[in-house]
């Protein structure tokens, strides 16, 4: 089965010749990359060209920005039963495609796969919802992020398989988008396992000493995603509610307290702030 991947990429290119470099090297070659380019420069157009004999590239142009806007405009052209968003500065291990297909075929049922994040180690996760144990989830406990996970169009709703404009770099909320559209596809009944002997690897970019703004920034989102399910009066959500906007800050600043963290403490209050900040922006 081919697995397209959509990669939407505005501002880099040494990371995008690494992401392209792990590609080169899949043990799975049934694969094609879906490059949605936002740059107004010509920033990566040789680099892409240099790779275009190694697998099947399509490389987009286009005129806009926002990250969630141009994963969407990709799908369009995506010929695999096998969809996934990479981020442009991830890194695949060389079985990632392999792995990914064993597992689809091993579960018939099963219509989404997360793998695990790296922080470019083979042992140590970096950024989203990670576990050591290999495990199904629902909406209570989404794993992952969006740069590690799969779905297989078989098996999902196509009319459910879109990305919220609203969400994501370059949106009205700059985080969220696909714990937005993950929650949406487990609400619909989807099948979800993850893996993490399945590796990608990305940079620890979300750890607190890397400022306070950044987390800000993206936990707007997820206020926002919140608002959005409340909204459509899903009671569900209720339980992310009480976990995220109260629950969790609250004891991540006590600890921080206690373990005499200034720096964490901030970063965990940003949160919080952040996270209010996009709740009550989304509005009715």
């Amino acid at each position: 089965m081919k697995v397209s991947l959509v990669l939407a990429t505005l501002g880099r290119d040494t990371e995008l010749v690494d992401f392209l470099e792990s590609l080169r090297y899949q043990t799975y070659e049934d694969f094609e990359l879906i490059i949605i380019d936002q740059n107004k420069d010509g920033k990566i157009d040789s680099i892409v060209e240099s790779f275009k004999g190694s697998f099947e590239v399509n490389h987009v142009k286009v005129d806009f920005a926002g990250n969630a806007r141009a994963r969407d405009y990709g799908i369009g052209f995506a010929k695999g039963g096998i969809i996934a968003f990479p981020d442009d500065d991830c890194v695949y291990d060389r079985d990632v495609l392999k792995n990914v297909i064993a597992e689809f075929e091993k579960r018939k049922d099963l219509a989404i796969l997360v793998a695990g994040s790296y922080d470019f180690s083979s042992d140590r996760f970096s950024i989203g919802v990670n576990s050591r144990k290999a495990q199904y989830f629902s909406r209570f406990r989404m794993m992952g992020v969006e740069f590690t996970q799969f779905f297989n169009m078989n098996r999902i709703d196509r009319r459910q398989f879109h990305m919220d404009h609203d969400f994501g770099i370059g949106s009205k909320y700059s985080g969220g988008e696909g714990f937005e559209l993950l929650y949406r596809l487990l609400r619909a009944g989807c099948s979800a396992f993850y893996n993490p002997d399945i590796k990608v690897y990305h940079a620890d970019k979300d750890h607190y000493k890397l400022g306070t703004g950044r987390m800000l920034m993206y936990s707007t989102g997820v206020g926002a995603y919140i608002r959005k399910f409340a909204n459509q009066q899903d009671v569900f959500i209720l339980y992310y509610i009480v976990r995220k906007m109260f629950i969790a800050p609250a004891i991540k600043m006590l600890l921080a307290l206690v373990l005499l963290n200034p720096k964490k403490l901030a970063y965990s209050f940003y949160n919080l702030v952040g996270i209010w900040r996009g709740f009550l922006a989304y509005g009715r």
